[in-house]
């Protein structure tokens, strides 16, 4: 493409004469605006420059590239007052121009314009979004509308390695809620770090989605479950947990105790006790779990393990009583729900008056009889 002594692009005869009436997708003639030649023509540029990066470092330099074309949209539709109808013969020009290309089509040029929109900041989309898949970055923009969620999720993405399905899955069942939300006793117990990675690290309800519509009754069915669905119990729990073993036998005083669940986590650098409770929170539970931590970090701790930190599933609890139970003890331990579908968030007044599954199946099997 000729440039001037200057390095500013010279536009052609050609390219002047560029038509200023065209067809869209239903054959409808509009007029194009002013500029919109010369518009092409830089933006034609951008993507020639930006293709061997494209090539380099595919993710990356991609998403930006989708960035600034969606910011160039967004000001000429703002200063110039481009109509909707623009992103149509864009799409059908810059295929023609770069046919080896794709992601040019009329809905992913929307995307990117509302990809610029969403994140005004290219430093921050450098820093962080530019570095998750675009699929990820299409999720975040059509599920979530508060700018601080979406941050907050895209940097989750980044640290975990979340694939679109499961960014999908931790959005659609609430994580940023959940996280970080365990009753526990981490900072009378744990040096400041320590404490600030358990915290966040720990959630608040788990969410056993994959356990049916049935309610274990027993403790040692929902052990079961879990175990039956260990990979979706892992995914569950978080990153960086090691399955060790179910009901690991400990022996004291020639008595034998049984763990439900032990894990190892990888960045805490210590044994995690789970314990399974199918009904609602006791005190004295808190006085055993201890207890089991006591002899983990006796018997199976090595002395570069942290000290060991015990986890409590419950199906029901109240915070203050939680939180009395866990005062004075010097074993760190969480306390946390766990539930097999998400609660919504619905004022208590509707949630009082919708059914229970256990009544929508009721109602359900009475009809066949009635049939």
């Amino acid at each position: 493409m000729a440039k001037n002594k200057d390095g500013k692009t010279l536009v052609t005869k050609q390219e002047k004469s560029f038509p200023k009436k065209i067809k869209d997708s239903n054959n409808a003639i509009f007029e194009m605006p002013d500029g919109y030649a010369e518009y092409l023509i830089s933006l034609k540029e951008r993507i020639i420059c930006d293709r061997i990066k494209v090539v380099l470092s595919a993710n990356s330099a991609m998403t930006l590239l989708y960035w600034d074309i969606g910011k160039s949209i967004l000001e000429r539709q703002k200063q110039e007052g481009w109509g909707a109808k623009i992103i149509d013969r864009l799409s059908q020009d810059l295929k023609n121009a770069f046919p080896e290309m794709s992601g040019f089509s009329p809905r992913n040029l929307k995307y990117m314009r509302k990809f610029a929109e969403a994140w005004p900041d290219r430093e921050i989309v450098q820093r962080v979004v530019a570095l998750i898949p675009w699929r990820s970055n299409i999720t975040l923009l059509d599920k979530l509308q508060e700018p601080s969620k979406r941050f907050w999720y895209a940097n989750k993405t980044l640290e975990q390695g979340f694939g679109k399905d499961m960014l999908v899955h931790q959005i659609e069942t609430r994580l940023y809620e959940r996280e970080g939300k365990t009753i526990h006793n981490f900072k009378a117990v744990l040096p400041p770090v320590d404490s600030d990675m358990a915290a966040q690290i720990f959630k608040d309800p788990y969410v056993f989605d994959f356990l049916g519509t049935d309610d274990p009754r027993r403790e040692a069915e929902l052990e079961q479950k879990l175990i039956d669905h260990i990979q979706k119990f892992l995914l569950e729990l978080g990153q960086g947990f090691a399955f060790v073993g179910r009901q690991v036998c400990l022996e004291v005083g020639a008595q034998e105790f049984f763990l439900d669940l032990l894990y190892y986590h990888l960045k805490l650098r210590c044994f995690v006790v789970v314990e399974l409770k199918t009904g609602r929170f006791e005190a004295e539970y808190v006085g055993k779990l201890n207890m089991y931590l006591n002899i983990v970090d006796d018997q199976l701790r090595h002395k570069e393990d942290k000290p060991s930190i015990g986890l409590l599933l419950v199906k029901e609890k109240n915070q203050m009583i939680v939180e009395y139970a866990l005062a004075g003890f010097q074993k760190p331990i969480g306390v946390a729900q766990w539930e097999r579908q998400i609660t919504q968030s619905l004022p208590e007044e509707l949630q009082s008056s919708l059914p229970t599954v256990e009544e929508i199946e009721a109602e359900l099997g009475k009809k066949v009889v009635d049939k």
